[in-house]
C-alpha cells in the first residue's frame, strides 16, 4: 500500500475500534531511541525514516511532529502523503499533545498501544484534558493492518568480561539495592535496554548498531530478576545468570508479576523509561515513585577500567579514520567515489582493528548539500558521487569490546567558498572553546552550551540540536543522563562522564559542517572557591586544515589547535607506514 492508503485503512480500523484519534510513537516497549525492525510503526505509517517523531491520526487529518534535525528530511519523505509536518521547537507550532487537546471533543476517544507510549505521555496527556475524554491504550492498529511485519529480534545474548567493563554483576547490584534503601523503596522495575545491559553486563544485538537485548529487570533487596526470551541464552551465559543468582522468566511475563505486586511495596521506576501499559498493570493502592533508575547516573560515571579501555579504543578508531582521511584525500580526485562507497572504505579500515564488532549507528556519509540534513542517510537514488571540490561530512563511530565511538569530520576535497572555509572555522572556534573550558563543578551542560554556539550566533548563526550527549561502553552511542545543549539539562557534570562535542553549521541546499571529538570529564584544580573541573579529548584524528581559515583563530584557539594536533601525530604515528607518516605531519602542522 501507498503511504495515504495505510492512513485510509488505519482511520477504518479507528472507526471500528471507537477510536478518533491515534498516536504512533518511534519507540519500542522499552522507550529506546533506535528500534529493532519489528518496532519501525511510525516509519511504516508515514514514510519517514528518522529516529525521531510522532504521528498523530484523526478522521480528518494525519501529522508528524518531529524535531530540527529531521526537518529537512520529513518535508521531502512526507511528499504526496497528505501527511502534515509539524516543526517541533518553532514559534507557533503545538506539540503533538496540545494539538490532540485542541482538536478532540468532549466524549472522544484517543488510542494508543499503551506498550509504546511512555508513564510520562500518558499522565501529560490526561492531566491537560479539560472535558470527558476516553483513553484507548488496548490496541496496536499497526499491527492489525502491517501485514509482513518483521518478527521481533532473537539474538544471541553474551556476557561482557569485567577486564573490559571494570565492575562486576554483584558490585552494580547492591549500588542499586543501596540507592533503593536510601529511597524507601522495595522494587525497582527496570524497563531501559541499556539499563539492563550494565546492571547485567550482558550485551546482544536484537537493535542495529545497539548492543542491547529486549529485556525488562526487577530488582529487590534480595532478588534479581531477568526478563527475556530465554532463546537468547546460550548454556555460558544461562550458567553466568544462575551463578550471580539472576532469576530468568519469560519476556513478556513482566506484565503478569506486576500485577501481583503487594499493596506493601513501594515501586521505583522511570515515567520517562517505563511503558503505559506495565504501569497501569500495577494495583492503584501499590505506592509508586517516578525516579530516575539508580543505573542511570552510575552508567554514565565511567570507572577507571572502562576509561582507560575507552582511550585505547579510541586511538584504534582515530587510526581507521585517519587512514581514511589519507586515503579520501588522494584518491577523489583519481577514482569514482561516491557517498555509500566512502562509508564502506571507513568501515573497512575499522574492521582491520582489534577488538571491533560493528558501527555504533548508521554512518552519515553526506557531500555537499545533502550534509545540510544533520541526519542524513544516502540510499540508492540519493548517493552523491565525490567530486574534488567542496565538502563531505561523516558521522560514524564503533561498536569496541573496549568501547563505543562517535566522531564527525568534514572534509575538504578541493575547492570551496570563502563563506565555507568562514563556516568551518567557526565550527572548529566553538568545538575549541568547549575542549578548553574550566568550570565550577556544579555546572550542567546547558551552563557550557554557549561556548560552542558563541561564535556562530555572533554571526546570526545556530543549529538545531544539541552540542553534545553521552556515549555508553559498549551501548548507545547516545546515553544520559548528561548532555550538553541550549535546552535545559540539570545534570551536573560529574567526573568520569564522556560527553561529545559537535558543533555544526547546516546551510539548507548548499552544505553542512560538523566536528566532533569526545571529551572526558575530570577534575582540575581546587582552591578556597570549590574545586573546578576540565575535559580531556580522547578523539584522536586530524581537524582537516584545508578548511581552516588561520586568521579567524586566536592565538589561544591555535595554540590547543596545535597541541592537539601534535598529541594526534605522536599518538597515531607508530601504526602509520612511512608514506603515511609525511602526509600526517602535513595535515597536523602548526599554523
Amino acid at each position: 500500500m501507498k503511504i495515504a492508503d495505510r492512513v485510509l485503512k488505519l482511520r477504518e480500523l479507528m472507526r471500528e475500534k471507537g477510536i478518533d484519534v491515534y498516536i504512533v510513537p518511534s519507540v519500542d516497549f522499552h522507550q529506546s531511541e533506535y528500534v529493532g525492525e519489528y518496532f519501525k510503526c511510525r516509519e511504516w505509517i508515514s514514510g519517514f525514516t528518522g529516529s525521531a517523531g510522532t504521528v498523530v491520526v484523526t478522521h480528518e487529518m494525519a501529522g508528524l511532529w518531529t524535531d530540527g534535525r529531521y526537518f529537512i528530511q520529513a518535508a521531502k519523505q512526507l511528499e504526496g502523503t497528505g501527511i502534515q509536518l509539524f516543526k517541533m521547537g518553532e514559534p507557533g507550532v503545538p506539540s503533538f499533545i496540545e494539538f490532540i487537546v485542541e482538536n478532540i471533543k468532549k466524549g472522544q476517544c484517543v488510542g494508543f498501544d499503551g506498550k509504546v507510549m511512555s508513564v510520562s505521555q500518558v499522565n501529560d496527556l490526561k492531566s491537560k484534558f479539560q472535558e470527558d475524554i476516553k483513553i484507548n491504550s488496548d490496541y496496536d492498529l499497526i499491527d492489525m493492518l502491517w501485514t509482513d511485519r518483521p518478527d521481533m529480534a532473537s539474538s544471541k545474548a553474551f556476557v561482557l568480561d569485567t577486564k573490559y567493563c571494570g565492575e562486576d554483576i554483584q558490585s552494580k547490584l547492591s549500588r542499586i539495592r543501596e540507592a533503593l534503601e536510601k529511597e524507601n523503596c522495595d522494587i525497582n522495575i527496570i524497563s531501559s535496554l541499556d539499563d539492563i545491559a550494565w546492571i547485567f553486563n550482558l550485551r546482544g544485538n536484537d537493535v542495529k548498531n545497539n548492543p542491547v537485548n529486549l529485556a525488562y529487570a526487577i530488582i529487590t533487596a534480595d532478588k534479581a530478576i531477568l526478563y527475556i526470551d530465554d532463546r537468547k541464552l546460550d548454556n555460558s551465559v544461562e550458567e553466568y545468570l544462575y551463578e550471580n543468582h539472576v532469576d530468568v522468566r519469560e519476556y513478556f511475563e513482566i506484565y503478569e508479576d506486576a500485577e501481583l505486586i503487594s499493596s506493601s511495596e513501594v515501586v521505583m521506576m522511570d515515567f520517562n523509561k517505563t511503558n503505559f501499559t506495565i504501569y497501569n498493570r500495577i494495583k492503584d493502592v501499590v505506592k509508586i515513585i517516578n525516579r530516575p533508575n539508580p543505573s542511570n547516573l552510575m552508567k554514565a560515571c565511567k570507572n577507571e577500567v572502562e576509561l582507560e579501555n575507552l582511550r585505547k579504543c579510541h586511538l584504534r578508531d582515530g587510526v581507521a579514520v585517519t587512514k581514511f582521511m589519507h586515503w579520501l584525500k588522494n584518491q577523489v580526485s583519481q577514482e569514482k567515489i561516491t557517498e555509500m562507497s566512502a562509508s564502506e572504505i571507513l568501515e573497512g579500515f575499522r574492521k582491520d582493528q582489534d577488538l571491533y564488532i560493528e558501527p555504533s549507528f548508521d554512518t552519515i556519509s553526506a557531500y555537499g548539500a545533502n550534509a545540510a540534513m544533520m541526519h542524513y542517510k544516502a540510499t540508492k537514488d540519493s548517493d552523491a558521487t565525490l567530486k574534488p571540490y567542496g565538502l563531505l561530512l561523516v558521522d560514524s563511530g564503533g561498536q569496541y569490546y573496549d568501547g563505543t565511538t562517535d566522531i564527525t569530520r568534514t572534509f575538504v576535497l578541493g575547492e570551496c567558498s570563502y563563506e565555507i572555509k568562514k563556516h568551518f572555522t567557526l565550527v572548529l572556534k566553538g568545538m575549541i572553546k568547549l575542549s578548553k573550558a574550566k568550570f565550577l563543578y556544579g555546572a550542567t551542560g546547558t551552563n557550557l552550551d554557549i561556548l560552542a554556539r558563541q561564535s556562530l550566533w555572533e554571526q546570526g548563526i545556530d543549529y538545531k540540536c544539541g552540542t553534545g550527549h553521552g556515549v555508553g561502553f559498549l551501548l548507545n552511542v547516545h546515553e544520559g543522563p548528561q548532555g550538553i545543549r541550549f535546552q535545559y539539562n540539570s545534570q551536573r557534570l560529574e567526573e568520569g562522564m564522556n560527553v561529545t562535542n559537535e558543533p555544526g553549521v547546516y546551510i539548507e541546499g548548499s552544505h553542512g559542517i560538523r566536528l566532533e571529538n569526545e571529551l572526558i570529564v575530570q577534575k582540575d584544580l581546587k582552591t578556597e572557591f570549590g574545586q573546578f573541573m576540565k575535559f580531556e579529548t580522547m578523539t584522536y584524528v586530524p581537524l582537516d586544515l584545508d578548511g581552516i581559515i588561520p586568521e579567524l583563530l586566536s592565538e589561544d584557539e591555535k595554540e590547543f589547535l596545535n597541541n592537539y594536533h601534535r598529541m594526534v601525530r605522536e599518538k597515531l604515528s607508530p601504526y602509520f607506514d612511512e608514506s603515511e607518516i609525511d602526509w600526517l605531519k602535513e595535515y597536523t602542522r602548526e599554523i
